[in-house]
């Protein structure tokens, strides 16, 4: 039986476009899928947008469009963020699509058939923006914290989730597998909303026409909250492909924003339960990232003019340059920060200044004195230049540090296993002197560093992949980069007499990968 890794983001609100923060989500969890396939696992990735809202509706209408039409415009624009990321998810699920009506209504028709849903009357603060009711805790002199607008008092009929009924049965789950909430912190955080605030949900809105019809009371549609959790089921087939879903599910990896745990952690458990359906294996909440004005941190903000699109960035940058800074830059589990000054400096030093420039060495060196092939060191099997770590250490600590979504500590690990040790070796043993008086020396330490460059390949393939695609291909290594596995970090191939360097040059040159760059006064 295939192994299966099945991972979810969260979905999007697409009353807007995506902007950097939403993104750096979407790339967290492509280094999830990318790191899968390669240790062998069918992937399935699954992304998708959040319509049916009175956002959304109200979005469409302002522009005087069909909310429908608008939906799928919306969904085009996202996709082409995504792809121009370089993203590699397999499904892209709308939630105003058929298959996700079907699979909602077969859902909350199984919940409210074993006795989970009743009808009550129910008052309170409203905010329109989080199209939720709050609590009085929650709001801050009467205005919600996230919107900054007076929330408004509302009372109408609901049908209501009864998730009270759920508390012993959430804390026994928790109990029995402690990794279901990672990082720790938002773990600590929904045990203690668990133990102290857990209370039945309003899961229905009426005189709304965009949405979900409720099954049984076609006067109600489905609150958003309630359905777009749902898509992870029903883009697995849940309600039209019940074969395929039992594949799929549970899902290996729901990887989230920080700000919505409470529901993934909590009420999304307490739904599958209800269902007879198991919960996910995992939820990882994400940190948020932040704009660096001055000396000020700020949120990302339309209206504070801090707004950065990520085709903002793609104009001048690579995406995989977009994808090392906010892999590396801002820790996974944590807050980031961006700047254009440190996406400049981080840019040059790393990327520009380590890794391209030890590539354009390598491959320079091989091209101009030894006519692209090295030989005279058949049999031997190239030493990796390392630093405190072993080669196997390297992979072992990189490894574990990918699986538990610490991209940044990752990436540091291969710069400082790695490319960092190779750039020593290369300033200490100067093969570019060493080529003039001792050819068949300089050609053993740029076999070390072809090699090193081969391992940096492999482990950035998750990260950077268009980027590992070309340190890979640069040279006639045996084995086809879409097929190349973690593990082929850890084996050195004894070298033969035909090791080549297949990368295009001009005039003994290749073409810089990352040319050195400065930000304009102001950015």
């Amino acid at each position: 039986m295939a192994k299966r890794f099945f991972l979810t983001t969260a979905i999007d609100y697409p009353n807007s476009r995506p902007h950097i923060g939403t993104a750096f989500e979407k790339i967290g969890a492509d280094v999830q899928a990318r790191y899968r396939r390669m240790e062998g696992y069918e992937v399935f990735f699954l992304m998708g947008n959040d319509e049916n809202t009175i956002k959304v509706a109200r979005r469409a209408q302002e522009l005087g469009e069909d909310v429908q039409a608008y939906c799928n415009r919306m969904a085009g624009e996202f996709k082409e963020v995504w792809a121009a990321l370089g993203i590699s998810n397999n499904d892209f699920i709308q939630t105003s699509e058929a298959r996700h009506h079907a699979g909602c209504r077969a859902f909350i028709q199984k919940v409210h058939d074993a006795g989970y849903i009743y009808k009550a009357a129910y008052e309170g603060w409203y905010c329109d923006g989080c199209e939720a009711f709050k609590t009085d805790k929650e709001l801050e002199e009467g205005k919600c914290p996230a919107h900054k607008v007076p929330a408004v008092r509302r009372q109408e009929d609901c049908w209501y989730f009864a998730l009270s009924k759920f508390q012993d049965k959430l804390l026994a789950f928790y109990e029995a597998h402690p990794d279901f909430i990672e990082p720790e912190s938002r773990r600590n955080e929904v045990m203690n909303l668990v133990k102290t605030e857990l209370l039945d949900v309003n899961i229905t809105r009426s005189g709304q026409d965009w949405g979900i019809r409720l099954p049984w009371d076609d006067r109600f549609t489905i609150y958003v909250w309630f359905d777009a959790l749902l898509n992870y089921i029903t883009a697995a087939g849940y309600g039209t492909d019940m074969d395929r879903f039992h594949q799929w599910w549970p899902a290996d990896l729901h990887v989230i924003g920080k700000d919505i745990t409470r529901f993934h952690c909590a009420l999304w458990p307490a739904m599958c339960m209800a269902a007879g359906i198991a919960p996910p294996k995992k939820v990882f909440g994400h940190g948020f990232v932040y704009i660096k004005s001055g000396q000020e941190t700020v949120k990302i903000s339309k209206s504070l003019g801090t707004l950065v699109e990520p085709m903002d960035i793609l104009r001048k940058f690579s995406a995989e340059a977009f994808r090392y800074y906010f892999l590396r830059e801002c820790p996974f589990p944590g807050d980031g920060e961006f700047s254009w000054k440190r996406f400049a400096d981080l840019y040059n030093s790393d990327l520009a200044n380590n890794l391209g420039n030890l590539y354009s060495r390598v491959t320079g060196l091989i091209g101009r004195n030894f006519n692209a092939v090295l030989d005279g060191t058949a049999g031997r099997t190239p030493l990796l230049p390392v630093g405190e770590l072993s080669r196997a250490e390297v992979v072992s600590k990189f490894r574990h540090q990918v699986e538990s979504l610490q991209y940044n500590q990752a990436l540091a690990t291969l710069w400082q296993g790695v490319l960092v040790p190779a750039n020593q070796h290369a300033e200490k043993m100067a093969p570019w002197s060493l080529v003039k008086t001792d050819k068949p020396a300089a050609a053993l330490v740029l076999h070390d560093l072809v090699e090193a460059i081969r391992v940096a390949a492999i482990l950035l393939k998750p990260f950077l992949p268009k980027l590992a695609e070309t340190l890979y291909q640069g040279f006639n290594f045996d084995k086809p980069f879409e097929a190349v596995a973690t593990a082929d970090a850890l084996d050195s191939t004894v070298l033969t007499a035909d090791t080549k360097v297949v990368a295009d040059l001009v005039g003994g040159k290749v073409a810089p990968l990352f040319p050195r760059i400065e930000i304009e006064a102001g950015e």
